[in-house]
């Protein structure tokens, strides 16, 4: 940690934010931006160029417990207004983020690296949920119950359920914060965020506009600083009755495990491991272009990104040589440059992890057709990669990658590759593509993944339930089941005699 949160940043590219007043580096509670009370602070930094983008506010447990106050205090009021008023700042915020989306995905793409045409991307994303649960707000509505009893009138309520953490990662900096918070908004809670210190910027403007939006002091707070000391503080206060967070399993596992004193509500969106099937009925040019965006988006590092590619054996050859053609045609480079397909990876224990999974996988006996290696665009980038006669035994195919490596296996029948397919521990999401109509309803019903896409890539968005099964993740966000999350049901029964 640094002692420098007031510090100027030093990257060239911030001159082109239209509005500066976005780029803030002091964390924001009970409607005040506010700094460490030890004057500590950490860098954030380019991964395309390690140049510093900005010194942040380090806060510790006790001003995370400022927070939770704040927020408590903030919860009456809020929880008291109409639905339609909520739905009211809500809106405001998600035309202010519209507004700004130029100046919010420039701030991303500085911090997370990713190319800045998926960056303008994901800020329709995140916008998409703030406009979602602002007329959600007004939908959740009480249900009435046919009485079993003589004489009674029984109805079933939701009511918010207080305090939320909201615990966001740095490769949807954006998105996975407004996919959480509005929801919990909408609903009446009050939400105290932690984003990760790799990207906490784009938190942080977010902050700014939902300020300029209305939203009262302490409704929404964003706690910057060291994960482990902020998220065990929440997780340890009672008074947060809801954590939500997007991450690793394993980490996923800890919170759990932490909040369970509390009895807390968990939403849990955690790992993936993706499988892609491709059968031989395929038309092959689709089906590259569908695994080079299931595998490619955000340079791979999302855990809906398809991590096995299996492919039907009569077509096996012809999908590897058109897909190996593809990936070499994909540019890598910073994100800033406009054509750029694959940004940086986050940090280098992202490289190494890659390094390592690819050196393992030819190892045991598979073939690289495409990259292997570190890109000279910088010490962070990694070639578009393709592995091809991956063996199940290797690393590639039982972790997560979170790179640019595709690994090619090929298959027989339709049960043996659900049972590989099914061979894990995560649930997320499954990637099919075949054009017999029996075939996908068999194969949507036999996967065993919380989402199944067929014969294409994007299926996410506000009204959709998104989450997994088995260590993929609890509950679901997004629909209306996502605000149904931060909620409570209350029975009434009233006697009419």
């Amino acid at each position: 940690m640094s002692a420098h949160f007031a510090r100027t940043n030093h990257h060239d590219a911030l001159d082109r934010l239209a509005d500066r007043r976005l780029l803030r580096a002091l964390a924001y509670v009970d409607g005040h931006w506010t700094a460490s009370e030890a004057a500590e602070s950490f860098e954030v930094t380019d991964p395309a160029t390690g140049a510093t983008v900005a010194f942040v506010a380090a806060l510790d447990a006790r001003q995370t417990t400022q927070a939770i106050n704040a927020a408590s205090r903030a919860f009456p009021a809020w929880r008291a207004l109409l639905p339609q008023e909520r739905s009211k700042t809500l809106r405001k915020w998600f035309d202010l983020i519209v507004a700004a989306k130029d100046d919010l995905a420039l701030l991303m793409t500085l911090e997370q690296g990713k190319p800045l045409k998926e960056s303008l991307g994901e800020i329709d994303y995140a916008a998409s949920f703030v406009e979602w649960y602002a007329e959600e707000a007004k939908r959740l509505n009480a249900e009435s119950v046919t009485s079993h009893l003589p004489n009674a009138q029984m109805s079933v309520r939701r009511e918010p359920l207080g305090v939320v953490g909201v615990v966001t990662p740095w490769n949807f900096p954006s998105a996975m914060l407004t996919r959480k918070a509005a929801a919990a908004l909408a609903a009446g809670c009050t939400v105290v965020a932690h984003p990760s210190s790799e990207t906490p910027l784009s938190a942080l403007a977010l902050a700014e506009l939902g300020e300029r939006a209305g939203l009262p002091a302490g409704v929404f707070n964003v706690v910057t600083g060291d994960a482990r000391m902020i998220v065990s503080a929440m997780c340890a206060d009672a008074r947060v009755r809801a954590m939500s967070f997007t991450g690793s399993t394993e980490v996923g596992r800890l919170i759990a495990a932490q909040s369970a004193p509390t009895m807390k509500r968990l939403v849990m969106e955690l790992g993936g491991h993706a499988p892609l099937i491709v059968f031989d009925d395929a038309d092959i040019d689709k089906a590259v272009t569908i695994a080079l965006d299931a595998k490619f988006a955000t340079s791979g590092q999302d855990c809906l990104a398809a991590n096995r590619i299996y492919v039907q054996r009569q077509i096996y050859d012809r999908f590897c040589a058109a897909f190996a053609r593809r990936i070499e045609r994909l540019r890598t480079g910073n994100g800033l440059s406009g054509d750029a397909d694959i940004g940086p990876l986050m940090h280098e224990r992202a490289v190494k992890k890659v390094e390592e999974q690819v050196a393992d996988a030819l190892a045991r006996g598979a073939r690289c057709l495409a990259g292997g290696k570190r890109h000279a665009a910088g010490p962070l980038f990694y070639q578009p990669t393709l592995l091809v006669d991956v063996p199940h035994e290797a690393l590639i195919m039982h972790e997560e990658t979170f790179g640019p490596v595709a690994a090619v296996t090929p298959f027989d029948d339709e049960a043996e590759v659900v049972a590989r397919a099914n061979a894990t521990e995560y649930g997320l999401v499954a990637y099919l593509v075949t054009e017999n109509g029996a075939r996908q309803a068999r194969m949507g019903r036999a996967l065993d993944y919380g989402m199944v896409a067929i014969n294409r890539v994007k299926i996410t968005g506000a009204p959709i339930p998104f989450g997994g099964v088995k260590q993929s993740g609890i509950g679901r966000e997004g629909s209306r089941h996502g605000i149904e999350a931060f909620t409570d049901l209350k029975y009434l029964c009233l006697d009419v005699a």
